[in-house]
């Protein structure tokens, strides 16, 4: 495998890293305070041309593939904004980029996949239900057909960003659940979420303010045929091909964000004096730690970098997708806490943006599948173990 980076990936690098660095720690802050959305950023990145790395030129994307958006993500992540902004990128490109350009009607793809390369249309996807969560083939949102369309009845829970969005990829049943064949009768659409009988309330919560959380309610929600994605009956399919690589961009994220938090604990350490004159950088106890989680952190991006192109050259990527969520997770979650320990008082500050990161990341050691899932899997496919749930 080569990993020379080609002059194009370098080039797309620099441009994330200067829209980056325009932003920054500060305004990250900031709209993390506001609990607001961070429209002024994705529309610097879509008019850098970020948002449609992976995405059809046919529709004013680049045509490239999944290990280009990874290192777009990552870099982007790395100067400030953590792992929220991987987020925006699965809401976008991936929920609504990816279910449109492959399985969208022609309308969609005329009219809807450019506003979202430009950044003028935000997505959302609802799929997961309060007594289903992890378990998605137990979904019991019903859409039963009346006409040519459809009346769509049901709760989900934990939906990310609906309120700034303008259409939401709905996943419901169109045949009555079936115990013995739960992946049959699977039925994606995207409608607009201004579209009567939906409703939201939002979820307080712990991090990732900048992205919204909702209940979303369907009361007999109408759904047109024309607002089919795929085949009808025969969603399920199409509906991993969103998730698997909702894994990729999710992981590149949260590579981000390790090496964020890595580089304020040591630009701190370098400059914080305790006991004398030497800085606490010296220290091995602080030293250690975060070697650790840089080489961890090294680990996942090298996985996901190959799930990335083996997702970009037609091949089996899953497990590499799932052992590269896994790794970065972890690793996520150690860099970001000992960060704030490199601190000590100061790592709860505010100001000290590592409080944020914090936060924001321990979402993913269980979102968007949790590790003891992702480790079902590895046990599952990769090692033969005999399912245990």
């Amino acid at each position: 495998m080569d990993f020379t980076r080609t002059e194009e990936q370098t080039l797309m690098v620099e441009a994330a890293r200067k829209v980056g660095e325009r932003f920054g720690l500060d305004y990250w802050r900031r709209i993390d305070e506001e609990q607001r959305f961070p429209s002024e950023m994705w529309k610097a990145i879509a008019q850098a041309g970020l948002c449609g790395v992976a995405l059809p030129e046919s529709a004013g994307g680049s045509g490239l593939g999944m290990l280009d958006l990874a290192m777009v993500i990552e870099t982007l992540c790395a100067t400030g904004a953590g792992a929220t902004l991987g987020q925006v990128f699965m809401i976008n490109p991936i929920f609504g980029g990816v279910s449109i350009s492959k399985y969208g009607q022609p309308w969609m793809k005329e009219q809807l996949l450019p506003r979202l390369i430009t950044g003028d249309l935000n997505f959302c996807m609802a799929l997961t239900e309060p007594d289903a969560g992890s378990n998605t083939l137990e979904m019991r949102a019903q859409a039963r057909a009346e006409g040519q369309g459809w009346r769509i009845k049901g709760q989900k829970i934990w939906i990310t960003a609906v309120p700034d969005a303008g259409y939401m990829l709905v996943v419901a049943r169109t045949r009555p659940y079936d115990p013995k064949r739960r992946a049959d009768g699977i039925s994606l659409f995207m409608v607009p979420t201004d579209r009567a009988g939906l409703s939201f309330t939002k979820i307080p919560k712990l991090g990732t303010h900048t992205l919204s959380s909702c209940n979303v309610f369907f009361d007999d929600m109408r759904v047109e045929p024309e607002e089919l994605v795929g085949t009808e009956n025969d969603g399920w399919r199409a509906l991993l091909d969103v998730l698997n690589t909702e894994r990729i961009v999710t992981t590149a994220g949260l590579v981000g964000t390790t090496e964020l938090a890595i580089r304020l604990a040591v630009d701190y350490a370098k400059d914080r004096k305790v006991f004398g004159d030497r800085p606490i950088a010296a220290y091995q106890a602080l030293q250690f730690p975060l070697a650790q989680c840089h080489a961890e952190n090294e680990a996942a991006r090298l996985l996901n970098h190959r799930a990335a192109s083996r997702f970009d050259t037609g091949q089996s990527y899953g497990s590499d997708a799932n052992h590269a969520k896994l790794l970065a997770a972890q690793t996520c979650a150690k860099a970001t806490e000992r960060a704030m320990q490199t601190m000590g008082g100061m790592g709860f500050a505010k100001d000290m943006h590592a409080e944020r990161l914090w936060r924001d990341s321990r979402l993913f050691k269980f979102a968007p599948v949790s590790e003891e899932m992702v480790l079902n899997y590895i046990a599952m496919h990769d090692l033969g173990l005999v399912r245990g749930y």
